[in-house]
């Protein structure tokens, strides 16, 4: 029986709450950010792997212990960049074809269950499944020279995770070296010359990066996310 495995990845840093605490260990409704978003995937996953910053393994340890968090799953040390770090958490699962790796941002806790479903069920029929939402806001290209121009943002999207795809494609995909224009992994499965699917991400699928967020954040799981 095919396998669905999560990969989160969580090696952001506080720096821009202004403090010294990463964000995926900062309280939200009285607990850690990333215990939300482990709960939020093992619903749908078969396992959850974690990768972290080895740094902050015994920390993320004692915060389970501190808040008697028992959601099973895995830690695996992660590298200098994103890249590095998915890549090693999809070589330490054991990996079979027709399997099904899905990405999800550490920092994204408000991941609904029908997204996570949604993406694992599209990933095992095309290949690959994307979550993105529209783009509201007006959009501005800036060329290096300063000059501006605008884009017609109803050819945009903004992409979210969870981003899922046949495991053994993306472990393959991942047997490069790093390059910057590996943004997502979306990016790096296009480089080994794989389309990706779209799919419906959530408004409320927001990744925390600034203090606001938190709030952001408190306000959707008080008034109810499924």
């Amino acid at each position: 029986m095919a396998e669905r495995y999560a990969i989160v990845v969580a090696g952001g840093s506080g720096s821009r709450f202004g403090g010294d605490t990463p964000k995926q260990f900062m309280l939200l409704a009285g607990q850690p950010v990333l215990m939300h978003t482990i709960i939020r995937l093992a619903r749908v996953a078969t396992s959850v792997t974690v990768v972290l910053p080895e740094e902050h393994i015994e920390l993320w340890r004692t915060l389970c212990r501190e808040y008697d968090f028992t959601e099973p799953h895995e830690v695996v040390a992660g590298g200098a960049t994103r890249f590095e770090s998915v890549k090693r958490g999809l070589f330490s699962l054991p990996l079979s074809p027709g399997d099904v790796v899905a990405v999800h941002d550490g920092v994204r806790p408000l991941c609904s269950t029908a997204l996570v479903e949604r993406a694992f069920a599209t990933a095992a029929e095309q290949g690959s499944a994307i979550p993105v939402i529209e783009v509201t806001d007006s959009v501005r290209m800036v060329a290096p020279t300063g000059r501006t121009s605008a884009l017609d943002r109803a050819t945009l999207r903004a992409v979210q995770t969870p981003q899922a795809f046949e495991a053994m494609s993306l472990r393959e995909a991942y047997c490069v070296d790093y390059s910057p224009r590996f943004t997502d992994d979306a990016s790096v499965m296009e480089h080994a010359g794989h389309e990706m699917t779209l799919i419906e991400g959530e408004p409320t699928n927001i990744k925390i990066t600034r203090p606001v967020d938190m709030v952001v954040a408190q306000f959707i799981l008080t008034h109810g996310n499924a």
